[in-house]
């Protein structure tokens, strides 16, 4: 693989700098999938939970995202994909969870409701029913603090390539300043991940 010219650095990283400045001023296309697919949702009655990058954000820690996590049932999905497929959605393959903003070429991230996030084997922590589990807005149902630090939690704890997972809460806790009595609001299961990563965040780069 031939080593990018600086010219050709150069212009990457002024579209990131683009992008990076579209998406935390709302006004990219991951924000436009979102909504949309919310919309599309609500109208169709279908209980969901906006999950990942963006419910982090809607949380107080917001990180660049290039996709859309969304917590269904499996009825939900089979509802959704009933009523959009072809209409402005596809499958990323044939039968998969995963579909394809085509409107806006975003990815949609399906999780479904009683699997188990990182490695999917069974633990005491697992993929609520977005209908108990979302905190919902005037435009947006979002997944809860708690539930959302849990599953991030049981992810990187399990899965070795989910290692992010744990860094996101680690800047949860730094950014909002999360306590260590927020531990109790988890499963056994993580909460002494829970607080590693809490004392983690207390600690302060040198000068």
């Amino acid at each position: 693989m031939a080593t990018p010219s600086a010219h050709a650095i150069e212009q990457r990283f002024e579209a990131a700098l683009e992008n990076a400045e579209r998406f935390f001023m709302k006004e990219g296309k991951v924000h436009q999938a979102a909504l949309a697919l919310a919309q599309r949702l609500d109208g169709a009655g279908i209980p969901y939970a906006i999950a990942g990058a963006m419910a982090l954000g809607a949380h107080g820690y917001e990180r660049m995202t290039s996709d859309v996590d969304v917590l269904l049932t499996r009825e939900g999905l089979a509802r959704f994909k009933a009523a959009f497929l072809g209409r402005g959605y596809v499958e990323k393959f044939a039968g998969s969870k995963g579909l394809r903003d085509t409107e806006n070429g975003v990815t949609i991230d399906i999780l479904i409701a009683g699997d188990f996030p990182g490695d999917g084997q069974p633990k005491p922590v697992a993929f609520p029913d977005p209908a108990e589990a979302a905190v919902a807005g005037s435009r947006f149902r979002i997944l809860g603090l708690p539930t959302l630090v849990e599953l991030k939690l049981a992810s990187g704890m399990t899965a070795p390539h989910r290692l992010k997972d744990l860094a996101d809460v680690l800047e949860l806790v730094r950014t909002t300043k999360l306590s260590a009595e927020f531990a109790l609001q988890l499963d056994p299961y993580v909460r002494e991940q829970y607080v590693e990563l809490w004392r983690a965040a207390q600690t302060v780069d040198p000068e």
